[in-house]
Order: structure tokens, then sequence, then C-alpha cells
């Protein structure tokens, strides 16, 4: 009998976490926070935001909030536009079960330091 590959259900989600500052948070010296631009594998958004809070609490960062915009085709239902580079973030996140985190922009005194990227959800 030839055995089929049983599809995964796991689904990458984007996410944006927030973060607030933690002794050995590795933040820079007068930063007030952070927001991580993450791309998360799990069977539903759900499984996905406690992974990336766990992982996030292990690596010594403090969350603070959660926002999900969902898998890629609900993002590009939502018109967002998905480069090439962000897709295979995504598809890394998807083959190791994992969690990427994209991009990080540090808060000081609540204001981002990095511009807005045009393919960064805002």
């Amino acid at each position: 009998m030839e055995k089929t590959k049983k599809k995964s259900r796991q689904q990458v989600f984007t996410l944006l976490v927030q973060v607030g500052r933690k002794d050995g948070d590795g933040l820079p010296k007068g930063a007030t926070g952070a927001a991580l631009m993450i791309y998360a594998s799990g069977v539903d958004e759900a499984e996905a935001v406690r992974e990336t809070v766990a992982i996030l609490k292990q690596a010594d960062l403090a969350p603070l909030d959660v926002t999900g915009y969902g898998t890629v085709d609900e993002r590009e239902a939502q018109g967002h536009e998905i480069g090439e580079d962000e897709r295979t973030l995504m598809q890394r996140a998807l083959d190791e079960n994992s969690v990427v985190v994209a991009q990080m922009s540090e808060f000081y005194n609540g204001e981002e330091t990095l511009e807005p990227d045009e393919n960064r959800i805002n």
C-alpha cells in the first residue's frame, strides 16, 4: 500500500505584536517598546497567537497587544499587496511550523523609529 502524505492543516497568519519593556529584552536603551511584524503557523489564528506570545515571553519580551491580519488569502481579499520576500518568510514559517519575526520597529516615547514601508501593514 502506498502512503499518501497527509495534508497539513497548518496555515500562516500575519500578526502585529506590540511589546513593552522588560529586563533582558534586548531592546535599545531609551526604547519604550517595539512593534514586531510576525508570521506564525497554526491550525487557526488563536493557536498562532498563543504560540507567538509564548515564544516572545521565552525570549524575555513583554507582549502587550496582538493584532491579527489573517492568512495570505484573507489579506489578499482585503487588497493587501504581498511581495515575494514576504511570501518567502511565510513559507518558512509554514515549513518550519514556527514563528518568524519579519520586522521590528522600536518605539521611543511612543513614536516609531522606522518610516512605514509600502509592504508593511499599518
